[in-house]
C-alpha cells in the first residue's frame, strides 16, 4: 500500500482535461419508490355551514361538489350559502360581539386562541392531507409549511391578546365589531389563520367565506372551534360561489371587510363599497421580480428562484414569476436553472417525493395554458423538462421562458402557475426600472454578495416585501402586503393588528 509520499498521481478529471462532463440520464429506468402519505383526513361526505357555533344546512338546501384536482374525483359535498344564510351568520356574529366576545378581557380571549392553535397542532397530519387532497399542493408543503404556519399565526396573535395596550402606544384601542372576510384557494388553511387570528385577538367577531374549490379545511377548522369551546357566533363560515362572497362583502353589519384574491375582484369590491364607512384591507395579485446580480451565490440563487416560482405550483400571489439576471452570468444561470428543474418531480400530491403537485382547477389550468401559448406566439423561447404527466387530474410542467421582453404578456400578466419569465439587465438602475415596470407591487427578491446593494435595492424596489438572498420566507411577526394593484393594508405583526381596531 503506498504511503502518502509514494501515492501515484491520479488521472486528470474530465473537467481538468477539458472534456465535457458525462450527463447522468436515468429517464424511466430509475424511479423513487412511491411514498404516499397515509394519515386519515377524516373527510365527511357532506359539509354544512357553520353559523352560531353549529353546523346548519343551507336555507335553500343547495350543495356543490368539491373535487380533488389530482384525480378529478369528488371529495365531498359543500353547502351553498344564500343571502339568507349570510344574514343569519352576521346576526350570530353581532350577537356574539355584543354579549360575549367584545366584552371579554383580552387575557380570556387569548386562552381560546391558544387552544385553537394547540388543537390544530394535534390534528396536523389530518389537516395536511385534507389540504393536499382539496387543493392539489404537495403533501410536504402542506405538512411542513401550511399547517405549522397556520398554527404559528394563532399562537402569535394569542400572545398579543392580553398586550393590546402596546399595539398603539399613547392611544387607546377598541375592536371594530363584526368583520367580513373572503379568502382564496391557494393557501386555504393559512389564509384562514392570517385573517381570523388578528381579528379574534382584537375582539372582533367574523363571517368568513373560503374559496368554493377549497372549503374543506375551513369547515374542519370549525370543528376545532367547537372543540375549543369558542363562544357561538364568534366565527361563522359560509361557503359558496361569487354571489356568497359579494353578500359577505356588502353586508351592512360589517364594520370592516378583508379580501385576498385577484386584483380584478378586488376592484369590484372596492367599487361596491365606495361611499360606505367600512374599513378595507386588500391583498391582491403580484408579478414579483427575483433580481440576481453577477456576484450572487449562483447555486443558492437557483434554489431560491425555483422555490420562488414552483412552490405550490406557482399558485402564490408573491411568486417570483419574473427572473431578472445580470448579463455576465445569464447564460450560466439559465443552464443551471434548466438542469435543476429537470429533476423536479411532478405528480401525485400525496406522494412525499412530489415537488410540483396538481393545478387547483381545470379553469386555472386553461388560463395557464392560454398565457403560455401567448408567450410562444410572441417569440419567447420555452423550456419544459422531459417526462410524462399523470393522465388523470390537472397538471402542468414547470416552464421557463427565456428571451422575454417587458412587452410580452407573460412578463406583464399574473399567470398564477409554474411559469417563469427570464429577462436580463446590465446595470442596477436597469434592474430597478424593469422590476418596478409593473402594475403590481407585492414582493421582490435580491441576490447579491454586497450588503450595500441589498439596502439600496430594498429602498428602490416598489414592493411590500423584499427578500435578500432568500425567497418565500414568512413569519407571523412580519407584516405582509403590497402597493399599487397588489392591494393595501398589512397582515401579520403589529401593523396587521392595527387594521382590526379603532384608535381612540
Amino acid at each position: 500500500m503506498p504511503t502518502l509520499t509514494e501515492r501515484k498521481p491520479s488521472r486528470p478529471s474530465a473537467r481538468a482535461a477539458g472534456r465535457p462532463l458525462p450527463e447522468l440520464i436515468f429517464g424511466d429506468l430509475w424511479e423513487f419508490d412511491p411514498a404516499p402519505e397515509t394519515a386519515d383526513p377524516k373527510l365527511k361526505a357532506r359539509y354544512d355551514l357553520f353559523i352560531g357555533g353549529k353546523f346548519v344546512a343551507p336555507a335553500a338546501g343547495k350543495y356543490f361538489d368539491s373535487i380533488n384536482p389530482a384525480n378529478e374525483q369528488k371529495l365531498a359535498e359543500i353547502a351553498q350559502a344564500s343571502a339568507t344564510d349570510v344574514d343569519a351568520a352576521y346576526a350570530a356574529a353581532k350577537k356574539a360581539f355584543e354579549t360575549t366576545w367584545g366584552k371579554m378581557p383580552g387575557r380570556e380571549r387569548a386562552k381560546y386562541i391558544f387552544r385553537i392553535a394547540r388543537l390544530l397542532q394535534d390534528r396536523a397530519r389530518e389537516f395536511a392531507v385534507a389540504e393536499t387532497m382539496d387543493g392539489g399542493k404537495p403533501i410536504k408543503e402542506s405538512r411542513d409549511f401550511d399547517v405549522p404556519m397556520a398554527a404559528a399565526h394563532f399562537f402569535y396573535h394569542a400572545g398579543w391578546a392580553d398586550k393590546l395596550d402596546y399595539v398603539a402606544p399613547g392611544r387607546r384601542i377598541a375592536p371594530l365589531g363584526v368583520v367580513g372576510q373572503v379568502i382564496p384557494w391557494n393557501f386555504p388553511l393559512l389564509m384562514l389563520a392570517w385573517k381570523l387570528a388578528p381579528a379574534l385577538a382584537m375582539g372582533n367577531c367574523i363571517v368568513i367565506k373560503p374559496a368554493e374549490s377549497t372549503s374543506i379545511t375551513a369547515l374542519k377548522l370549525a370543528e376545532i372551534f367547537q372543540d375549543a369551546g369558542l363562544p357561538p357566533g364568534v366565527v361563522n363560515v359560509v361557503t359558496g360561489f361569487g354571489e356568497t362572497g359579494a353578500a359577505v362583502m356588502n353586508h351592512p353589519t360589517a364594520a370592516k371587510v378583508a379580501f385576498t384574491g385577484s386584483t380584478e375582484v378586488g376592484k369590484i369590491i372596492m367599487r361596491s363599497l365606495a361611499g360606505t364607512d367600512k374599513k378595507m384591507t386588500m391583498e391582491l395579485g403580484g408579478k414579483a421580480a427575483n433580481v440576481v446580480f453577477d456576484d450572487a451565490p449562483i447555486n443558492q440563487a437557483v434554489e431560491g428562484v425555483v422555490n420562488g416560482i414552483f412552490f405550490n405550483q406557482g399558485h402564490v400571489c408573491c411568486a417570483g414569476s419574473r427572473l431578472l439576471v445580470h448579463e455576465p452570468v445569464a447564460d450560466e444561470f439559465l443552464a443551471k436553472l434548466k438542469t435543476r428543474i429537470r429533476v423536479l418531480r411532478v405528480g401525485d400530491p400525496l406522494d412525499k417525493n412530489t415537488d410540483v403537485g396538481a393545478i387547483n382547477s381545470r379553469e386555472q389550468l386553461k388560463k395557464i395554458e392560454m398565457l403560455v401559448a401567448a408567450g410562444v406566439k410572441e417569440g419567447a423561447e420555452i423550456y419544459q423538462p422531459p417526462g410524462r404527466l399523470p393522465t388523470k387530474g390537472f397538471y402542468f410542467k414547470p416552464t421557463v421562458f427565456s428571451g422575454v421582453s417587458m412587452s410580452h404578456r407573460i412578463a406583464r400578466e399574473e399567470i398564477f402557475g409554474p411559469v417563469l419569465s427570464v429577462l436580463t439587465f446590465r446595470t442596477l438602475e436597469e434592474a430597478v426600472e424593469k422590476a418596478n415596470n409593473t402594475a403590481y407591487g407585492l414582493s421582490a427578491g435580491v441576490w447579491t454578495d454586497k450588503g450595500s446593494r441589498i439596502l439600496k435595492m430594498s429602498t428602490e424596489l416598489k414592493a411590500g416585501v423584499v427578500w435578500a438572498n432568500t425567497y418565500n420566507k414568512f413569519d407571523p411577526a412580519s407584516p405582509f402586503g403590497g402597493y399599487k394593484e397588489s392591494g393595501f393594508g398589512r397582515e401579520g405583526g403589529r401593523q396587521g393588528l392595527l387594521d382590526y381596531c379603532k384608535l381612540i
